[in-house]
């Protein structure tokens, strides 16, 4: 994913699915589409990678800790290997 929303939230008591699904829902307004990635700092991951409401939750160890980078991850053009 190249282009995004950066989301912050420093909520000690939100959960990181409660996290997204709010970054989702903002997005969804703002770009009229629904973001299927958000890239988070590996310390906000319990596992390597999850998923919430179909959207991939992975790890990016640039990110700073609380801030989420939500949107759609690109396509590899036709031919591309």
């Amino acid at each position: 994913m190249n282009i995004g929303m950066l989301w912050f939230d420093n909520d000690p008591n939100t959960p990181l699915a409660v996290k997204v699904q709010k970054a989702a829902e903002y997005y969804q307004k703002k770009y009229g589409r629904q973001p299927d990635t958000c890239l988070v700092h590996p310390a906000m991951l319990v596992e390597a990678q999850a998923e919430v409401e179909k959207i991939l939750v992975a790890p990016l160890k640039t990110l700073l800790p609380n801030h989420l980078w939500i949107g759609v991850k690109e396509k590899a053009p036709a031919g591309a290997d």
